[in-house]
């Protein structure tokens, strides 16, 4: 068995919560070394977590002869740098979602893939949890019928620590900063949801939208509203909103079928909804302590040849050019 040593390119919450322990926990993996801009970050970071190596430059990580495997987890602006680097040098990587601040990034992450024969795997780990794959499996064994329309609702008000940082003038946070994140909120989070549908459904072939900036707090966009159609002809509309009221806060897609429709959240995991002839049924499915893990798994499985992970660059690049055309970036 291929035993795959990782190193990690960022430190931030996404890996102390959701992914960072997972790379242990598979048999045949661990993690050899992390990387952080800040000596004491990476330092503490190494301490905390028993890593043997901690760098503050990214190419030394990759360079490290122990590290045969790069998990990037950056804000996506130094997702194609840190990506193209480590499958220069022959290493397999695993970006964090989206793959990159733009759909023209994502096409130069995928040709250096496909020159040097390299996987690049995203971080499209809803796609794998059991939560999800309950919809998904509602959807594809018939039980609302035949789909005929998909609408996605997001709304939020502005969040609090946003909020303090806004008063006392103090720098916003990467995600609102289009020139790292590629957007504003919708460019984070919106992913997750069109992924999902796109894994159900096919590829978005048509994306429109109009995006504003109505609450005023900073320079992205705050409010957006888009329609989409599938490859196989399915119609779909979203509606996001970052600095509403309380009391309009909702994250729900509902699956509207000829027998019925199943709704449900994506970052909440409220009991997914399914509503037929037969009436209303609320199913609860819990989720793993680390909700990457089971997308983890599967990519080390993959890199020792014992499955195939399809969560590649390729199938998340799709992700990125509705995201852009809905954002009239092209």
């Amino acid at each position: 068995m291929k035993i795959l040593k990782w190193g990690f390119i960022g430190c931030g919450e996404v890996t102390e919560k959701k992914s960072g322990p997972a790379f242990s926990e598979v048999e045949g993996s661990s993690v050899e070394a992390v990387m952080s801009r800040t000596e004491q970050r990476a330092r503490t970071y190494a301490v905390q977590h028993g890593i043997r190596k901690w760098y503050t430059d990214a190419q030394e990580l990759i360079d490290d002869p122990d590290v045969n495997a790069v998990y990037v987890a950056t804000p996506p602006s130094s997702h194609a740098t840190y990506a193209i680097m480590a499958m220069k040098a022959g290493k397999p990587v695993y970006v964090e979602k989206p793959l990159a601040a733009s759909y023209e990034d994502c096409a130069r992450i995928n040709r250096i893939s496909e020159q040097t024969g390299v996987p690049c795997f995203v971080a499209y780990y809803r796609r794998y949890l059991p939560y999800f794959q309950k919809v998904k499996d509602i959807v594809c064994n018939g039980r609302i019928g035949k789909i005929i329309n998909v609408q996605v609702r997001y709304t939020e008000p502005l969040r609090a620590t946003d909020a303090e940082a806004i008063k006392n003038g103090q720098p916003l946070p990467w995600r609102l900063q289009p020139e790292i994140a590629g957007g504003g909120y919708f460019y984070d989070m919106a992913p997750h949801q069109l992924d999902l549908l796109q894994d159900m459904f096919g590829v978005i072939l048509e994306a429109r939208g109009i995006c504003a900036n109505r609450g005023g707090y900073y320079e992205a966009e705050d409010s957006v509203s888009a329609s989409f159609r599938f490859e196989n002809g399915l119609p779909g509309s979203g509606s996001w909103c970052y600095v509403a009221h309380e009391s309009a806060r909702e994250d729900c897609i509902e699956i509207i079928g000829t027998e019925g429709q199943v709704s449900f959240s994506v970052f909440d995991y409220k009991p997914i909804r399914l509503q037929t002839s037969d009436g209303d049924e609320n199913i609860t499915v819990p989720n793993p302590p680390y909700v990457q893990y089971p997308l983890i798994k599967n990519v080390i499985e993959h890199l020792q040849g014992l499955g195939v992970c399809t969560c590649t660059s390729v199938s998340a690049t799709p992700v990125n050019w509705a995201m852009d055309r809905i954002l009239n970036k092209f």
